[in-house]
């Protein structure tokens, strides 16, 4: 078992090695500006919409809920339960004996441990989850070319190996396939808004329902442009707003 867990460690160091040497100046920049969850917040915000748009208010919440748990227990999984039991030292770490020929931007070096990638896991939780909710092709590949670039800067920056984003992603995808398919049951047993005999019209749940219905409409009303004016529709801002954030980042890299 030891023999065989060192087999494949020394395949992770040598696949990481491979891919943390293929550099360019330019792409320094680039990784930082990509791995940090915070130049992400505009898409975070568009996706959150796509979810109250395309499955109404009630539904929506359902959904923006379920995707936080699994986001959460995703992280949670990997930062507070695997990592203290693997203790698998980030290959960046000074301590661990490949630091040596590990290559880093600037000082960064991330934390102690690395086994397994929050980021990948959480980008993948995101990822399917999204992609299993929208069932387009094209937000398919959208969603996952993210998760991948995602993933690979932290390959690119030192302080994960390969391994540790596989089995990141695998996590990740399993609490993003969980969490939808709970919502989606959840919402199967939904009564309907209002009873057609009228014995629940006034009450609480149906006044709340009411409400929600109308909001339901509201929202299916609202597009952020007219798309018989400008052709551009809340979806299209899917594509747009990770195009735009892109853009910045080379531009950032290469000034």
């Amino acid at each position: 078992m030891i023999k065989m867990i060192e087999f494949f460690d020394n395949i992770d160091s040598t696949v990481f090695l491979f891919f943390n040497g293929m550099r360019a100046p330019f792409l320094d920049t680039f990784m930082m500006l990509f791995t940090d969850r915070f130049i992400w917040v505009p898409f975070y915000v568009v996706l959150a919409g796509l979810l109250f748009r395309g499955g109404g208010l009630r539904a929506g919440f359902l959904y923006m809920l379920a995707l936080i748990i699994a986001v959460t227990l995703t992280d949670q999984t990997c930062a507070s339960i695997i990592r203290p039991v693997a203790v698998r030292l980030r290959p960046s770490n000074l301590e661990n004996p490949l630091s040596e020929f590990a290559q880093v931007v600037g000082d960064y070096r991330g934390g102690d441990y690395g086994f397994p990638s929050c980021h990948s896991a959480n980008s993948f939780a995101l990822a399917l989850f999204i992609s299993l909710f929208y069932r387009r092709k094209a937000m398919t590949f959208v969603m996952f070319a993210w998760a991948l670039l995602n993933s690979y800067t932290r390959l690119y920056l030192g302080v994960h190996y390969p391994g540790d984003l596989i089995v990141g992603a695998a996590i990740g995808c399993s609490f993003g396939f969980i969490c939808y398919i709970a919502a989606q049951s959840t919402q199967c047993r939904w009564p309907r808004a209002f009873s057609i005999g009228g014995t629940m019209e006034n009450s609480p749940k149906a006044i709340i329902a009411g409400i929600a219905e109308r909001c339901d409409a509201i929202l299916f009303r609202i597009k952020v442009f007219k798309a018989k004016e400008v052709g551009i529709s809340y979806i299209d801002f899917v594509w747009l707003m990770p195009a735009v954030i892109l853009a910045w980042i080379i531009l950032r890299s290469l000034v």
